[in-house]
């Protein structure tokens, strides 16, 4: 008898393959840039980034896609990713001298969980290239979306007037940038 397919979530669910965990894990990174969007969408000095977002949000499950099926990302998606990247450090590039803490406003926050799940996706992503052949195409783009998520971030807060804090490891030492023969501490 075969089951109802009410009780099945996804497909491919019992496979063994890290595929199915790079297919999870690319699904939450898409839902969490749709919750991201949801929250920007309501904010008129952003919609630059609700905008961006809305290109960006098919474009995850294409990656999702491309690793089981056909691959549908291509040097022009990555090309446009590259641009918009460009576009939001033109506007931060004072604020991200240093890694910074993720907080801020909630679209800010938002795009910082999705940062962090584009860099789990990238990692699982490793993970399958261990058992398969991986374009890389698909890895340089979960790299950069991480890095536009992060920018895009540090930009929504800009136009909410909200200041980074910049975040001070106790763990690694801080290197020293030579300004004029002083040392001055980044």
């Amino acid at each position: 008898m075969k089951k109802d397919a009410r009780y099945s979530c996804y497909p491919f669910m019992r496979e063994k393959a890290s595929t199915v965990d790079f297919e999870i894990r690319t699904d939450s990174l898409t839902t969490h840039l749709g919750v991201a969007l949801a929250i920007i969408v309501k904010r008129e000095d952003v919609q630059v980034v609700a905008d961006d977002l809305m290109q960006i949000l098919p474009m995850a499950y294409h990656v999702n896609g491309s690793v089981r099926g056909k691959l549908a990302v291509t040097d022009e998606d990555l090309s446009w990713l590259s641009e918009r990247y460009d576009f939001y450090v033109s506007h931060v590039k004072e604020e991200i001298q240093s890694f910074v803490l993720p907080q801020g406003t909630e679209a800010a926050a938002a795009l910082h969980l999705c940062r962090s799940e584009a860099k789990k996706s990238y990692r699982t992503l490793h993970k399958v290239s261990e058992e398969r052949e991986i374009p890389t195409i698909l890895f340089d783009y979960l790299g950069l979306l991480a890095n536009v998520c992060f920018v895009m971030a540090v930009y929504t807060n800009q136009q909410a007037g909200i200041a980074e804090i910049p975040f001070m490891s106790k763990s690694y030492p801080m290197k020293k940038k030579k300004v004029n023969n002083n040392e001055e501490t980044i």
